[in-house]
């Protein structure tokens, strides 16, 4: 909900100065959670709008609230509540439970908790949600009935079979498991130090909140690589899928990051780092102060 509004203007701005064709889609991210929408294709009400002309930032946050009203900086926001709650229930709930498990075994190191219950979760909330997520997508293009989405799943897995429903899977992992890794182990070891340093016995909002965008920004620099492969080929199915554009046969990770290497160079796999900084560090931020305040306030409700 916080960081909707950055995203909606970055978008904005992009546009502008590299439009989006008529039927060619793009993928939004909240920093939580990525989907595709398509420029007015056919009757699709996509939210995204024709660009203006804005000379920055907070010029354009005052002419889109002028023009189409302050809600339109939350546009997009629907879908991803609807994907990021159940995932990030499934989540948080694995990592705390995977990581009290670890840590009573008397064989296990501290330090490779966070690492092992982080990726264990992350595997697990991705698992679940990917058939959701590409139900999610297809429901974007067009309104379907119950019935006409439960008939355009039913003729996939006819097609394709049951795997087909994890479409995007591997690529997804590849970016998910190695960022929630890195974020848990250097989210526990700032948040160890802060306390330490202030002398807190367990995390204020502040320490959550500056351990939590110091990890996420760390992760989200180093896999960025995978993100950007990740994004290539999401649209590069949808469009062949549903937009009918031939595709190049050029499905596997490995295959995208060595085109895209060929073409953009090394620069191009860190394509979109800054807004996606922008984005992800107050995102991991928020979420990660208000769960831990969120626990630690029923811990001591349910002491009482």
């Amino acid at each position: 909900i916080s960081v909707t509004p950055l995203d909606v203007i970055k978008t904005r701005l992009q546009a502008q100065s590299n439009p989006f064709s008529k039927g060619k889609c793009f993928v939004y991210s909240s920093g939580r959670m990525d989907h595709i929408c398509v420029c007015e294709n056919g009757n699709n009400k996509a939210w995204y709008k024709k660009p203006g002309h804005f000379k920055g930032t907070l010029d354009a946050s005052v002419k889109i609230i002028q023009r189409e009203g302050i809600k339109s900086l939350w546009s997009g926001l629907p879908p991803t509540l609807i994907m990021a709650l159940p995932s990030t229930v499934i989540y948080f709930t694995c990592y705390d439970q995977l990581s009290e498990a670890l840590k009573s075994r008397p064989d296990m190191d501290d330090q490779y908790v966070p690492i092992l219950a982080g990726s264990l979760s992350r595997f697990g909330s991705v698992t679940v949600m990917s058939p959701l997520d590409l139900i999610r997508t297809r429901m974007q293009y067009r309104r379907l009935s119950y019935k006409q989405l439960y008939m355009c799943i039913s003729s996939k897995v006819a097609a394709d079979g049951w795997l087909s429903l994890w479409g995007g899977w591997s690529s997804t992992l590849l970016r998910d498991i190695p960022f929630s890794a890195m974020y848990w182990s250097n989210y526990e070891t700032f948040k160890k130090m802060l306390c330490k340093e202030v002398g807190a016995q367990e995390p204020t909002f502040l320490i959550a909140f500056t351990s939590g965008a110091a990890s996420g920004s760390i992760a989200a620099i180093l896999t960025q690589p995978f993100d950007v492969v990740k994004t290539h080929r999401q649209t590069g199915l949808w469009e062949t899928e549903t937009l009918k554009i031939p595709q190049r046969h050029c499905t596997s990770t490995w295959a995208v990051m060595r085109k895209i290497v060929t073409k953009n160079g090394i620069t191009g796999l860190f394509a979109g780092m800054t807004p996606r900084l922008f984005k992800v560090a107050p995102a991991c931020a928020i979420m990660i102060s208000t769960y831990e305040y969120g626990k630690s306030f029923f811990s001591h409700l349910h002491e009482k």
